[in-house]
């Protein structure tokens, strides 16, 4: 019989919010945030209710304000970039670092927020701000020759990211465009991370950064914070179908921009036979219940190999860990090792699961289909945004599964007889981040790898954003103008020389770092 679990003490939402009102009271209220914008908190804004998809309970919402509101921050945000581009680089390395120490201090508290807000495990959502705070220092150090012969933007960086990554992402970006000499702008995600991207906003507006932090409908509020000619660059994170519309937008005004969108990544299977990696691996995958954008849900596996991969996978895959991301048998013990907790909400997991039911309706053929009763869960909370692994063989093409990223649980096997199909399945969403062909040949590797369509290429091993000099970008449809990573984030946000061409995916030229 399973033990009876209980929430480890300490870490319930009153306890990281209660924490929250003593470090920033600033920026917090009995129970909501208030928005940051002309160098102070802000109340007004229409708060809607938000439920943490860890069990369903309610917590804080983002403050929404309106299209006027929002037009106003653009306006003050344009006044303190106009002060801060002229601030010393010493003086601005000193303030990012200033602000670095404080999200150090805090570190905990801001990562049990992302447990309760996103439904990160204990390890990543630790992850995530180590990453921010471990890849901004990293600029912070090196950042004078990446500025030389360089100048800000002529107006602040307005960001818009999607939820699952507020500090490794979207906190990262905006640090290293303040150090850059740029104002900087973001909308809190809708979906969650507005009570942790707020507690690091104050922590760094303390230290003189010039920060804004709005709420509010991506829609109601894209007028001000993608067309205004107040701001000097948008970087966006998220899907295909709203970054398409951004990227129409940017185009014809002819403004600076980065956006990351989605893609199909995928995992090919040919001449291979160190099964023994392929199983150690599958675990990683996982991370995050795969809600990421270098996440693999595609594996295509060359037919004749096709029983050996499942000798590899299946044991993989019934091993993931899943459930409470806090629950635990006694007091005193250590936050569980989970893979995943819950997907971002109920309707998400609701989405996905009737998605997979289509396919195998359809024809698709379920080679693994797990149970939320293996999880670990306290006695009767609510597990409505909880989805088990799924694997299906031959998604039929008519499911958003065959050729979209599902961001969540659910890997597509796809079998193919030949290299020409093989590429073929591999490129099936035109365009992505990441892929990985796994194959005992060196020869063949080199000489398929480079018809892959994907930014990074991985032989056997996945490939991910990476950190500190590590480029990051995407091919095709998966992303939209300049690249990051290393010194080219500093160049995305920066004016170098007369006629620069950035390297970038825009619609006029495609130029590789």
């Amino acid at each position: 019989m399973a033990p009876t679990l209980i929430l480890k003490p300490g870490t319930a939402w009153s306890d990281a919010w209660q924490q929250c009102l003593a470090i920033a009271p600033e920026a917090f209220r009995e129970d909501h945030v208030l928005n940051l914008w002309d160098a102070s908190w802000q109340s007004g804004g229409r708060t809607l209710p938000a439920y943490s998809a860890v069990d369903g309970s309610p917590i804080a919402g983002p403050p929404r304000l309106d299209a006027e509101a929002a037009q106003q921050a653009v306006r003050a945000s344009l006044d303190q970039h106009r002060a801060w581009r002229h601030v010393p680089l010493a003086e601005r390395r000193a303030r990012v670092g200033a602000t670095l120490d404080a999200l150090t201090e805090h570190r905990e508290l801001l990562a049990l927020l992302l447990v309760w807000e996103i439904g990160k495990p204990w390890r990543l959502a630790q992850a995530d701000v180590d990453r921010a705070i471990d890849g901004v220092r990293w600029y912070v150090e090196g950042v004078e020759p990446m500025l030389e012969g360089r100048s800000p933007l002529p107006g602040p960086v307005s960001n818009i990211a999607s939820w699952n990554y507020p500090m490794s992402v979207l906190v990262h970006a905006m640090l290293v465009q303040a150090l850059a000499g740029n104002a900087v702008i973001a909308k809190a995600p809708t979906d969650g991370g507005v009570a942790c991207l707020t507690l690091a906003s104050a922590l760094a507006v303390r230290e003189g950064l010039p920060f804004t932090l709005v709420s509010g409908s991506g829609g109601e509020l894209s007028e001000a914070l993608v067309r205004s000619p107040e701001i000097g660059c948008v970087s966006f994170v998220g899907g295909r179908d709203t970054g398409a519309r951004i990227a129409t937008t940017v185009a014809d005004l002819g403004k600076r921009h980065i956006l990351e969108q989605e893609g199909l990544n995928t995992w090919g299977v040919w001449n291979h036979s160190d099964w023994d990696a392929l199983t150690a691996v599958i675990p990683k995958l996982f991370d995050y219940g795969k809600q990421r954008c270098t996440a693999y849900p595609r594996f295509v596996v060359q037919r004749s190999l096709f029983a050996d991969f499942l000798g590899a996978y299946l044991p993989a895959v019934r091993s993931i860990r899943l459930g409470h991301p806090l629950a635990v048998e006694h007091p005193d013990d250590p936050l569980p090792e989970l893979d995943f907790g819950p997907l971002i909400n109920a309707a998400k997991a609701k989405e996905l699961d009737d998605q997979v039911a289509e396919a195998i309706d359809r024809g698709a053929v379920p080679i693994h289909h797990g149970s939320l009763a293996d999880g670990r869960f306290l006695p009767g909370q609510d597990t409505s945004a909880y989805l088990a692994p799924v694997t299906l063989l031959n998604p039929p093409p008519s499911s958003p599964l065959h050729h979209a990223e599902p961001f969540g649980p659910v890997d597509t096997i796809v079998l193919v007889d030949t290299e020409a199909e093989l590429l073929a399945a591999m490129n099936a969403s035109n365009g992505a981040l990441a892929a990985t062909l796994a194959t005992d040949d060196p020869e063949t590797y080199a000489r398929l790898s480079p018809q892959i369509r994907a930014f990074k290429v991985g032989h056997g091993r996945p490939r991910s954003r990476g950190d500190r000099e590590e480029l990051f970008g995407g091919f095709g449809h998966s992303w939209r103008g300049a690249f990051v990573g290393g010194e080219l984030l500093v160049k995305a946000v920066t004016n170098g020389p007369d006629g620069e061409r950035p390297p970038g995916n825009f619609p006029d030229y495609h130029l590789m770092p």
